[in-house]
């Protein structure tokens, strides 16, 4: 429940605070501004990352932090949040951005005890480094995969969903070692990630900027060598594979750069997803296909996480040569990627039903109607509900009777924040205090009622004809990516599984239908406010 509670503030509270970090980057002029290199046409604000330092720490600190590591890994993401967000505020000369990232990861190493000492099979007679190369190492890399998620943050949300992947897995193997601050951690910058991509996913009205960027990639690079250079059954080279797709990238632009007589640092449009685009697909598919990459590398971490170094190390190796070696051929061959014929006619098919509208008419108010029903069971399935949670679910309630006769404008942002608060709280006590009268049918048909959500909103997505509102994304690949995860790993299955898909489901289906809705907020805010009179009623 810790790890489900952390997860569930840190989007909420990110959520809540990217609407109002949009409005002072715009009065202050904070914006990421266009150039040959960026694929971006219009300025776009970039303080996203500071909503998610702060979605993601504070949670942490609700929590008892003990360890002489948590409090250095914390101290160290301070200095790097700080200094990015002077960063993105000033464009800090990049001397002092290196200085300002050395000196978070002297912090990390020399308080916190990481070193890179242990490379497992790959030294002879299972030796270990000298302390003083481990310091070394440990610094090298915690600032080269700093700076190396910095320069993979180059498409709407690329950076972002790679942080994601690199940390489910991060997560997941520190569950498996009993490792809790690395997975609250983990938990909360997930959460701070699933907000802000709300936002960044294409086409993006909010950048993380360097604040974001820098803190994920150091934050991802500090918890996977605690994680695997401590006393444990984990291969040392794990980390290679987990934040294997920047580490590549990195390499390969600054490498071609300096056989170019440049400076590895100089800008360019060399990155992978830069070429991705060159060779013909769009800003989205250029996205899914560098998270199909990063998937398989978290794939193969957590499946060879017991394996020999030379085995890790091989996987890693072949996967850059196929990867390099694809590119140059496809490059040097001038072709571009082909538009499938098949998939052009499916596609052509499916634009002509969404122009008729019939579909989606009857696709969305089927959405509708069984989102809101289930909302409204949720408030009536629990055997009980707690006196506390219905005095909250009151209190929401009122607050969203005030912004609809008071200040009407913001009611989305309230109704939204109240659905992403409220709706995993009442899932939980839904399926861990279901009532005598949900035994049997009602509850197979209640859980089989999740099946209908993914299939409507799927249609829904497809053949709407808003120009606006909520669009099928890159992000939607990872939400179907930690479906999977927590369906499939042992362990996570019993204790999250099926909660946390329903979970998803209503997040996914709730983004759908406000989207959907826009302006017209009159009925799902009475519906909702219904439910939390339900709640509220039963409680008290």
């Amino acid at each position: 429940m810790p790890i489900l509670f952390t997860f569930i503030l840190s989007l909420i509270v990110t959520i809540a605070l990217i609407p109002l970090l949009i409005s002072v980057a715009i009065r202050a002029g904070v914006y990421d501004l266009p150039d040959a290199r960026k694929v971006h046409s219009q300025p776009v604000p970039r303080i996203g990352g500071v909503a998610m330092a702060l979605g993601a720490l504070v949670p942490v600190l609700i929590y008892n932090v003990a360890d002489t590591f948590a409090w250095a890994f914390l101290a160290g993401a301070v200095v790097i949040v700080t200094f990015g967000l002077l960063d993105d505020l000033f464009e800090l000369n990049f001397k002092i951005k290196f200085a300002a990232q050395i000196g978070a990861a002297l912090i990390v190493v020399l308080c916190g005890g990481i070193r890179i000492t242990n490379l497992g099979s790959l030294l002879p007679d299972d030796m270990v480094l000298m302390e003083g190369v481990g310091i070394f190492l440990a610094v090298v890399a915690i600032v080269g995969v700093t700076n190396a998620l910095n320069l993979a943050d180059g498409l709407d949300g690329l950076a972002g969903g790679i942080a994601l992947l690199m940390l489910l897995c991060i997560g997941y193997l520190a569950w498996i070692d009993e490792d809790m601050f690395i997975v609250l951690l983990s938990a909360a910058l997930a959460g701070s990630i699933f907000g802000f991509l709300r936002y960044n996913t294409y086409p993006a009205v909010l950048f993380m900027g360097d604040t974001g960027s820098q803190l994920l990639g150091f934050s991802a690079v500090c918890l996977s060598l605690s994680l695997t250079q401590k006393n444990t059954a984990l291969s040392p080279l794990l980390p290679l594979l987990i934040l294997g797709w920047p580490i590549l990238d990195t390499a390969t632009v600054m490498v071609q750069r300096v056989a170019e007589g440049r400076s590895p640092f100089s800008p360019d449009r060399g990155h992978f997803h830069h070429r991705l685009m060159g060779l013909g697909l769009y800003h989205t598919e250029a996205v899914f296909v560098i998270y199909v990459f990063q998937s398989f590398l978290v794939a193969s971490a957590y499946l060879f996480r017991f394996y020999s170094e030379e085995l890790l190390l091989g996987i890693y190796l072949v996967f850059s040569g196929l990867v390099l070696a694809v590119f140059h051929k496809v490059e040097v061959s001038g072709r571009v990627i082909p538009r499938f014929f098949m998939i052009e006619r499916v596609k052509e098919r499916l634009r002509r039903l969404r122009e008729q509208g019939m579909f989606i008419k009857i696709a969305f108010r089927s959405l509708e109607g069984v989102t809101f029903v289930l909302l409204i069971l949720f408030a009536l399935a629990p055997a009980d509900i707690p006196l506390y949670f219905s005095l909250i679910a009151a209190a929401g309630g009122g607050v969203l009777v005030g912004v609809w006769f008071l200040y009407q404008k913001r009611t989305r942002w309230f109704l939204t924040f109240f659905l992403y608060f409220f709706i995993p709280f009442l899932i939980y006590l839904s399926d861990v205090r279901v009532g005598s009268w949900m035994m049997g049918m009602p509850e197979e048909l209640y859980n089989l009622s999740f099946l209908l959500v993914a299939i409507l909103s799927f249609l829904t997505l497809r053949f709407t004809r808003r120009k606006k509102g909520f669009k099928a994304t890159p992000m939607d690949y990872l939400l179907i990516f930690l479906t999977l995860v927590l369906v499939a790993l042992p362990g996570l299955r019993e204790q999250f599984g099926l909660l946390g898909v329903k979970m998803i489901l209503m997040f996914f289906a709730c983004e759908i239908v406000l989207g959907e809705v826009r302006d017209k907020m009159g009925m799902p805010t009475l519906l909702t406010i219904f439910a939390f009179a339900v709640v509220a009623v039963r409680g008290i």
